[in-house]
Parts: structure tokens; C-alpha cells; sequence
């Protein structure tokens, strides 16, 4: 069954491991479109997620359109999952809130698919109450949180907040969606 996902991809080390989801995604005859922050272009290049989804990568608000329609009503409609891989504590506690400062942030505020997000972060920043209460909040509307694995991190502490990896992910949509 091919899927239209949305993947949104934010500011953290971990962004790499979301082009190996777009390759499983697509190698499942899924759809993908990528969304970025801008801070997610500092990890991995948009012509990365490009190249593997064979689609337009978006990260501007206000960049040209194609069509009439504004693209994060297009890329909201569009979407029969959305995944945020990696979803950093800034864009949980966005979308917590509902806050709608960046195309990202916009799109899923816009969205009726399912949504799933991977946090990946530091382990203090994982475990801050703020962040537990984000989560809960989220999961109670409904969002599906993949929980981070455990180990070493980029920082050169180790403990919770490694993104899990993309095979975990895509198996965990698969069995959902």
C-alpha cells in the first residue's frame, strides 16, 4: 500500500538519520515529502532529501509556489502520515502549544494525517519536566511518540535521547498506518 508521508526534519545531530528513512520509505513504493527547518540545513542539505525522494524539499514559508494554494495547506492535505524525525524539544513544545512560526511548524498545524514524531536530544533536555509535560500533552491529542533509545550521544554524555533508529521508525508506521 503506497503511503504519502510528510517527514519533518529539525535542528539536531540525528538529522542525518532521517535520509535512511526516506530510503526505506521509499523503497516501501512510499511518497515522501520532506519538510525542514532551517535549522536542519545546517546538519543535512536539502539536495540530500531531494536526491532520495526523488520530490521538492521545502523549508521556506514564503518561498514561490507553484500553485495557488499556499504549500503548507498543499503539503497538509497531501499527507497520510506525518512523521517529525528528528523532532527536537524546540519543535515538540511548538507543536504543543501550536505554534506556527516555521513552514514546519505551519504544516502540522494544518494537518488531519496521523502524526508520529522521534525525539532526539540531549538526555537533561529528554528528561526536563517541561519536555515530559510536552509529551504527555501531545500524546494525549493523540501524537505517537517513538521513544529515543539509550546510549552514547553527540554531546559525549549517554543516557535517553538518541533518536531510534530509522528501521524501528519505519517499522512502527508500517504496523500503525
Amino acid at each position: 500500500m503506497s503511503r504519502k508521508i510528510l517527514l519533518g526534519v529539525t535542528g539536531s545531530i540525528a538529522a542525518y538519520k532521517a535520509a535512511e528513512l526516506v530510503r526505506l520509505f521509499v523503497k516501501n513504493g512510499d511518497s515522501v515529502q520532506v519538510v525542514m527547518t532551517a535549522a536542519a540545513t545546517k546538519f543535512v542539505a536539502p539536495l540530500t532529501f531531494q536526491t532520495l525522494s526523488r520530490n521538492p524539499v521545502y523549508v521556506e514559508t514564503f518561498a514561490p509556489v507553484a500553485d495557488w494554494k499556499p504549500e503548507h495547506i498543499s503539503l497538509a492535505e497531501a499527507a497520510d502520515v506525518a512523521l517529525v524525525a528528528p523532532a527536537t524539544a524546540n519543535t515538540l513544545a511548538k507543536l504543543r502549544f501550536g505554534l506556527a512560526d516555521n513552514l514546519l511548524t505551519e504544516t502540522l498545524l494544518a494537518t488531519r494525517a496521523r502524526l508520529f514524531v522521534a525525539p532526539a536530544m540531549n538526555a537533561g533536555m529528554w528528561e526536563a519536566a517541561a519536555t515530559r509535560e510536552n509529551l504527555s500533552a501531545l500524546a494525549a491529542r493523540g501524537v505517537t511518540v517513538i521513544a529515543p533509545g539509550v546510549g552514547e550521544l553527540a554531546c559525549g554524555t549517554a543516557g535517553a535521547g538518541r533518536m531510534a533508529e530509522p528501521s524501528e521508525i519505519f517499522g512502527i508506521i508500517s504496523k500503525s498506518v
